[in-house]
């Protein structure tokens, strides 16, 4: 029921230094950038029509947010367009699944694996 990898979320300490390095040194461009709730996060992409794309996090707010997210390794958002099912899937599973959280961006929820790495779903509609 995943369909793609849609983002990987970077944690940085200085998003704007983040945002410079991504798009004046390697050549990407921003393809969204928002702030809402204290928590901004910029996108960015080498291309508009990117599949997938970098989310720059403020790695000091996420951690006030989520304290036990290892913040030192990137997380990946993977895209469903099932997001009710599969959340029900994983959780009927036995697997470690957060809930459903309505974000300015979309539905999004959080599992772990077995080694508890944390991995994040977001509805995507097709």
């Amino acid at each position: 029921m995943i369909d793609k990898l849609g983002q990987v979320m970077l944690y940085v300490n200085d998003q704007e230094e983040a945002k410079r390095f991504w798009t004046e040194t390697v050549g990407f461009q921003v393809v969204a950038e928002q702030a809402t709730g204290g928590m901004r996060w910029v996108e960015v992409a080498p291309n508009s029509g990117a599949g997938t794309t970098l989310v720059l996090h403020n790695k000091e707010a996420v951690a006030s947010m989520s304290p036990g997210l290892n913040l030192g390794t990137p997380s990946l958002m993977f895209y469903t367009d099932k997001l009710d099912q599969l959340h029900s899937r994983l959780s009927e599973q036995g697997i470690t699944v957060g809930e459903i959280d309505e974000m300015p961006f979309g539905r999004v929820f959080n599992f772990a694996d077995r080694e508890e790495n944390y991995f994040a779903v977001m509805e995507k509609k097709a």
